[in-house]
């Protein structure tokens, strides 16, 4: 099952163009032709300038940490998505830096955490971390981790190093960092405070 997923990542073939003019006309001429600038570097090799298909890539982005094997004038390349830059107001895909990978070689990325499951009635589980920081193969990294908290009873707390990661990835981020605590809501907890009547003393003292 594992070798089947590693080929599935290895068919992200793009079709990347190399670009040898620049500038912020050429990259909205390269947008209105239904694609994206993108340069690719690492390795000690020089940076690469590239032209890549909007939606093909769009697509693939919507994996986090995506792997591009990138189809250059007939040279397979791996490529790690290292940053995405959008338009803030229209979220079009500006331009994509691009980290080069080799088969074998692993890489430090951040990874989400995903909760499943329900903890005990009258309790929520409270994620203080969204994401870990962990060293993994470059041609297999997880989608999310998932932690499940079905059952859990408040006062729960998973740290990092409880954390069950996906065969293959190693913890970076510090093992003691809180992941998940295990609450009861504030407002259930405290419940309604009952009134108390004053002592009679202080009554008759608050008359005179």
């Amino acid at each position: 099952m594992a070798e089947k997923k590693a080929h599935k990542e290895l068919t992200n073939k793009i079709t990347a163009e190399p670009r040898n003019t620049f500038g912020k006309g050429v990259a909205r001429k390269l947008r209105a032709a239904g694609k994206v600038p993108a340069v690719v570097y690492g390795h000690g090799t020089e940076p690469r300038h590239l032209s890549l298909p909007a939606h093909d890539v769009s697509l693939l982005l919507r994996k986090a940490n995506a792997i591009l094997d990138l189809q250059i004038e007939g040279e397979s390349q791996l490529a790690l998505v290292k940053d995405v830059q959008k338009d803030p107001l229209r979220q079009i895909i500006e331009h994509i830096d691009l980290i080069v990978v080799r088969k074998g070689e692993r890489v430090e990325v951040d990874v989400a955490v995903h909760l499943e499951g329900e903890p005990v009635a009258g309790t929520v589980a409270e994620q203080d971390a969204k994401s870990l920081l962990v060293e993994t193969l470059a041609i297999s990294i997880p989608e999310n981790i998932v932690e499940s908290v079905e059952g859990l009873e408040a006062g729960t707390h998973i740290y990092a190093k409880d954390i069950t990661l996906p065969a293959g990835a190693v913890l970076i981020t510090d093992p003691e960092t809180l992941v998940i605590a295990i609450s009861i809501p504030a407002e259930q907890d405290l419940g309604e405070v009952p009134e108390v009547e004053a002592p009679a003393e202080e009554t008759e003292a608050a008359a005179e």
